[in-house]
């Protein structure tokens, strides 16, 4: 753990890891301090956890600017997505981010759930949401197993 604005530091706790996730919250982060880091520290995968925000709920429509996105949640949805699309310029850094649906809540480990892209997943009746357990689980995968590098990818039911 260190300070997230510190981008020496952020590259030293990196250094000599297979892999770095960054879990912070968007609002109380730079997108460039954080990438920087990242790239600075050589680490060999960086994988951000992302917000279901910045997810498509149509072609080139981010759940964020729907009219019935919660206001308490925009900010920070804002900014994850101007996270993504900073990583989405790197060419040199091996990122992966990781949006979960929406709700992303408490509940069960099921280890049954879906991958996608870029869009909202849902189930035949439009509803959307993955457990906290078996986001982490997708997490652990892809980083075992990495299938999306220099991508994002999102989990649901």
């Amino acid at each position: 753990m260190g300070d997230v604005f510190d981008r020496a530091e952020m590259a030293a706790l990196r250094a000599g890891h297979d892999a770095a996730v960054s879990s912070v919250r968007f609002t109380a982060s730079n997108p460039g301090t954080l990438i920087g880091a990242a790239r600075d520290s050589r680490v060999s995968r960086y994988l951000v956890v992302g917000g279901a925000g910045s997810l498509d709920v149509a072609p080139g429509v981010r759940l964020v600017t729907t009219p019935n996105f919660p206001a308490a949640y925009k900010a920070e949805a804002e900014k994850g997505a101007a996270f993504l699309d900073r990583l989405r310029l790197e060419k040199d850094l091996n990122w992966t981010f990781l949006s979960p649906s929406a709700p992303f809540t408490e509940g069960e480990r099921t280890g049954k759930f879906r991958l996608g892209t870029d869009r909202l997943l849902t189930d035949e009746s439009g509803k959307s949401w993955i457990s906290f357990p078996d986001f982490a689980v997708a997490l652990v995968d892809e980083i075992e197993r990495p299938a999306h590098p220099g991508q994002r990818f999102t989990v649901g039911y």
